[in-house]
């Protein structure tokens, strides 16, 4: 019977993580991957970099979400800048992967503060495993499947990101272009439209000691349909080089987040997770992040 028990609950938290991954992948370690939702962050430091992250949710339960993602931006000019974006979600059936370039225009909104404004184009492919709802009860021919476009789907995105030293404030919007998707509701496989995802998110940073900061920050995430989310962050910074900080999210998440600046050229972070649901806690591992990025030196450009 425990054994039954515990199939259902895999089932039903697959079932959870296919509503959950009808949006755009979340990250703890969101503040160092805003490229991913905000076309206006390309080169906004005015460095070229390299970013990699993994993230592997619910571990040790089979076909539970992973992200993969890396971000490449430079800058063009003194106000222009432009990044390359490639990112594969696969979470229960269905497996997402989309490339997209960002461009970003630097408008000087105060003698200490920038406005940055942003364009995302580009494209994703789409697969479902028809199998997959074979393995776990469903319907895998039903019709709804078969229509189901796999193809290349248009991706628009906007965005702006006004900085300064001590704040951030952040908006945009993704998936203007919507296109359709698998649905599962009730054991039933149905079709439903990407809808576009809306985020704010802001931070501030306060002086502590001549070497200790204080970095709060919040994102507030919206998409049709589904509940309005917000991630909490509460983060402390030590020398420039070592922060610490706890994420909390409205929908029962929580997470431990750890960044390292190893040198000049190179950051380092991890996050660990888990879930304030205890159905989710005793079947799976947590949630586990990982993310690398690499700094190149400033170019010199000039405005053309």
């Amino acid at each position: 019977m425990k054994f039954y028990k515990n199939i259902l609950k895999v089932v039903a938290l697959l079932l959870f993580g296919t509503i959950y991954a009808q949006q755009e992948p979340n990250y703890a370690l969101y503040r160092y991957t805003m490229n991913a939702i905000n076309p206006a962050y390309a080169a906004a430091d005015g460095e070229t970099s390299l970013t990699s992250s993994f993230r592997s949710q619910w571990v040790n339960v089979q076909d539970a979400p992973e992200t993969q993602t890396f971000f490449f931006a430079t800058p063009l000019t003194e106000k222009f800048g432009i990044g390359l974006s490639i990112i594969n979600d696969k979470v229960f059936v269905e497996n997402r992967t989309s490339f997209n370039v960002d461009f970003s225009y630097k408008l000087k909104f105060s003698e200490t503060t920038d406005l940055f404004l942003g364009l995302k184009a580009g494209a994703s492919t789409y697969n479902i495993d028809e199998d997959g709802f074979g393995r776990f009860g469903f319907n895998n021919g039903d019709s709804a499947i078969q229509n189901i476009d796999e193809g290349f789907r248009p991706n628009l995105g906007v965005g702006a990101h006004l900085f300064n030293e001590k704040y951030f404030v952040s908006f945009s919007i993704n998936g203007l272009l919507q296109g359709e998707r698998v649905n599962v509701d009730d054991g039933r496989v149905t079709t439903s439209n990407n809808n576009s995802h809306w985020y704010l998110s802001g931070g501030y940073n306060f002086d502590l000691s001549d070497k200790f900061e204080f970095r709060p920050s919040t994102m507030i995430r919206y998409v049709n349909g589904s509940p309005l989310s917000a991630d909490f962050t509460a983060a402390f910074r030590y020398n420039k080089r070592f922060e610490l900080a706890g994420v909390y999210t409205t929908d029962g998440a929580w997470a431990g987040t750890l960044m390292f600046n190893l040198a000049d050229w190179m950051d380092f972070g991890y996050a660990y997770g888990g879930s304030s649901r205890s159905d989710l806690n005793d079947i799976n591992d947590g949630t586990h992040e990982i993310l690398v990025r690499f700094n190149f030196p400033k170019k010199n450009n000039s405005d053309e």
